[in-house]
């Protein structure tokens, strides 16, 4: 279970290292070697374990013919998703089009949401805090 909030920094090369207290948590037969980058719920770039995320798509179900709601979703989801890789020293380097979209650059928040990661711009994190506050 991913756990915490962690300030950190988008490299030079537009890279983001996974949190420490985060990567102690990775395990490489549970979660795979790698993460699917995919547009979350709230606004913020949902990261998700590879396996997670493999496994939670195949309970979506597939057929031929499905209701246009669950189409348009899948359709959404699938094509705003990206598979990212982990570098060995800990770090994913997310595509240009996603930062761009979810308004992400130089300091980020990292949180730690259960089965998955999330990332926020500072801004956007704050904005969320009080939303979540209200509610």
């Amino acid at each position: 279970m991913f756990l915490g909030e962690f300030q950190h920094t988008l490299d030079a090369k537009q890279r983001l290292a996974i949190p420490n207290e985060l990567r102690k948590c990775w395990r490489k037969d549970q979660h795979g070697e790698s993460m699917v980058a995919a547009p979350g719920e709230n606004g913020a770039l949902w990261l998700w374990p590879e396996k997670t995320f493999h496994k939670l798509a195949g309970d979506l179900g597939t057929s031929l013919r499905q209701e246009r709601g669950m189409s348009d979703f899948q359709r959404r989801l699938f094509s705003q998703s990206a598979s990212v890789s982990i570098d060995g020293a800990g770090r994913i380097r997310i595509p240009d089009r996603m930062l761009t979209k979810h308004g992400l650059s130089g300091e980020v928040v990292v949180i730690g949401a259960g089965e998955h990661m999330e990332l926020h711009s500072t801004h956007g994190w704050a904005l969320e805090l009080e939303r979540l506050a209200g509610a």
